[in-house]
């Protein structure tokens, strides 16, 4: 049993379970690229330029930055990605995220007023967005980089709306098709 169906209630559906869009990613990659490159040249040039003991002492030096520049930069953003979920079930809106601390927060599908959905030219090219859920008592949150946010957006309007309807047995796919319980579709 995997990290979204353990928190699940006995009889609760697993509808989506994303982590947040790869572009989160992008400044890390290009942190790994350019330090990496840099300890490399960094590294060649201590090797040529020095000999015996300060060889050693440069090159651990740099091998020590290029690691806390990793850890710091890369590992850390990897893991708090990796460790974010935005889950949808067909009783709740989940949201998980932390290494070290974690936080939750559950919206229950009879809460939610308003499913909201906004992205510029640059979120559109990537196939993501932001997600913004309005419920009864709170004011809206809001949920950065959402893979295939149209696509969630109807989903959860969809959910939310059948829930209110008193159908919350209804299941629905990723692309907003009404699908049987059994796991076919209507």
């Amino acid at each position: 049993m995997g990290y979204p169906e353990e928190v699940l209630a006995p009889d609760e559906q697993l509808i989506l379970h994303r982590h947040p869009h790869w572009k989160m990613l992008f400044w890390p990659i290009v942190t790994l690229i350019v330090a990496t490159a840099l300890a490399g040249f960094l590294g060649g040039l201590a090797w040529r330029q020095t000999e015996g003991s300060t060889r050693s002492i440069l090159l651990g030096v740099i091998l020590v930055l290029w690691l806390g520049i990793l850890g710091w930069r890369c590992v850390a953003r990897v893991m708090s990605w990796k460790s974010t979920h935005f889950i949808v079930t067909d009783r709740r809106v989940l949201i998980r995220q932390g290494v070290v601390t974690h936080t939750g927060i559950d919206i229950p599908m009879s809460r939610i007023s308003s499913v909201q959905f906004r992205h510029g030219l640059f979120d559109r090219l990537l196939g993501t967005g932001t997600l913004i859920i309005g419920s009864s008592s709170e004011e809206p949150l809001e949920y950065d980089d959402i893979p295939q946010v149209q696509q969630v957006h109807a989903l959860l309007y969809r959910q939310a709306f059948e829930h209110s309807q008193g159908n919350g047995d209804q299941r629905w796919d990723d692309h907003g098709r009404n699908r049987a319980p059994g796991g076919g579709y209507r």
